[in-house]
């Protein structure tokens, strides 16, 4: 299964009888998890329970918002719902009586009520259920095409992100060798400083190592190769990749934080490495950006 965004679109549309037809609609947005929301017509909950069942196995994460609505034709016949009207209009009537008011409910107003008129060829769940069942993979098809499109835009921007980070990190190795030489020096001076001339010049540079080893940055740029190889490893698998390639990116941005405190406050080609480090954050913000909305 290809890389898919969780955004996506999709409607058809059937017909349940010669006088009434129905349109079924699947938006889907980002979402931690798979939340799947219903808007069906009444009294339909086996169909509703069917629906849930096909999504799920056709889709994995996101907030899917799934609505069958009837359309009536122009020449179906339109049923009073006494019950409803009636108790509509007994309810002005006592709560006009209360007011002390003397006025009568408007009919054109009360017909406007949802549920007012009703279609009386409205099908039973029984009729319904296997024509929009018969739509569904269409429907579905039609909303893994759009996120699956999406997915592959997101895709190609990603490995963009990450070849920028490769070329930071060769960026940073080329100064490597200098910062450390650069750091070296400096604590070894301070040092001499510090204890003066009679201690140890053998402890001292044991000790400017140990440090400078301390600010080395090169566990920090293997661990950021590795997560990016990894990354793209992941790009090329394909299928529900998207909790795993947000876990990398975060462990990628702490990589490049520590990779920064670790050369703060140093001059010369240090400088450089705060620059090229800099650059990788934000290609790692723009990659979590994309991977939000990553089934």
């Amino acid at each position: 299964m290809p890389i898919r965004s969780m955004t996506g679109y999709a409607q058809v549309k059937g017909q349940i009888n010669s006088s009434l037809a129905f349109s079924l609609s699947i938006k889907s947005v980002n979402h931690r998890f798979l939340d799947l929301h219903f808007r069906l017509p009444a009294n339909t909950d086996a169909l509703e329970m069917t629906l849930r069942r096909l999504l799920k196995e056709k889709v994995a994460r996101g907030h899917v918002d799934v609505n069958l609505s009837l359309e009536q034709g122009g020449t179906a016949p339109l049923a009073l719902n006494r019950q409803l009207v009636t108790a509509y209009v007994q309810a002005f009537r006592a709560a006009s009586v209360e007011a002390g008011l003397a006025a009568e409910p408007d009919l054109n107003a009360v017909l406007r009520l949802p549920g007012a008129l009703d279609s009386a060829a409205a099908p039973d769940e029984g009729e319904l259920t296997p024509v929009a069942l018969a739509k569904l993979d269409a429907a579905l098809s039609q909303l893994n095409r759009m996120r699956e499109e999406e997915g592959r835009a997101m895709e190609r921007e990603l490995r963009e992100r990450m070849a920028h980070l490769e070329s930071a990190g060769k960026e940073i190795r080329k100064h490597r060798e200098a910062v450390l030489k650069t750091y070296s020096e400096r604590l070894k001076s301070r040092m001499q400083e510090w204890l003066g001339a009679s201690v140890d010049q053998d402890r001292i540079l044991q000790e400017a190592a140990l440090l400078a080893d301390r600010s080395d940055i090169q566990e920090e740029l293997v661990r950021l190769e590795n997560h990016v190889q990894h990354f793209l490893g992941l790009l090329d698998a394909n299928g529900e990749v998207g909790k795993k390639l947000d876990f990398l990116l975060q462990e990628m941005n702490r990589e490049a934080n520590t990779l920064l405190s670790k050369t703060s406050g140093l001059a010369g080609d240090a400088i450089r490495i705060t620059e090229a480090g800099l650059a990788m954050k934000a290609d790692i913000e723009k990659a979590r950006e994309q991977v939000q909305n990553i089934e």
